[in-house]
């Protein structure tokens, strides 16, 4: 696996991360652009992004915000279709977290949707959330992990 680790610092690779973003959630998931696009979505201090390259090409994204006094909020983790057998998820949490840390942040959370909740499991999140809900109408789970 000949990847790249990316912190986003441009726009240009922020614009990179949409596009995945906008492959995977708008198009193949059917959300509404307007619930995948938001106010995190730029360069700054309050949202860090990272894209995963794979031989030049942009094929994961994924996003951290604050959730709470310690806590980041893992959001918009998204993989091209061709490339989910890969490993890229595992690869982009990981990167993920490392970021957290060093941001000096204890615990990870994320809205998992639930059929992706037994990859969440696997890298040690727990469920916290007492039933499913809907967001962007696709069910989820809330997930937590001591960092």
């Amino acid at each position: 696996m000949a990847a790249e680790i990316v912190r986003v610092t441009t726009g240009e690779q922020l614009q990179q991360g949409l596009e995945i973003r906008k492959k995977v959630f708008v198009e193949e998931q059917k959300v509404p652009v307007e619930e995948e696009i938001d106010g995190f979505d730029v360069i700054g201090p309050d949202a860090h992004h990272l894209l995963i390259i794979d031989d030049g090409v942009p094929v994961a994204t994924g996003r951290l915000t604050y959730y709470r006094e310690g806590a980041a909020k893992m959001q918009r983790i998204a993989v091209l279709k061709e490339y989910r057998v890969k490993g890229y998820g595992r690869v982009l949490m990981l990167a993920l977290e490392e970021l957290a840390r060093e941001l000096g942040l204890e615990t990870s959370i994320l809205d998992g949707q639930c059929q992706a909740e037994s990859f969440y499991r696997r890298l040690g999140y727990e469920v916290v959330s007492e039933k499913p809900f809907y967001d962007a109408g696709i069910l989820h789970v809330r997930m937590q992990k001591k960092l």
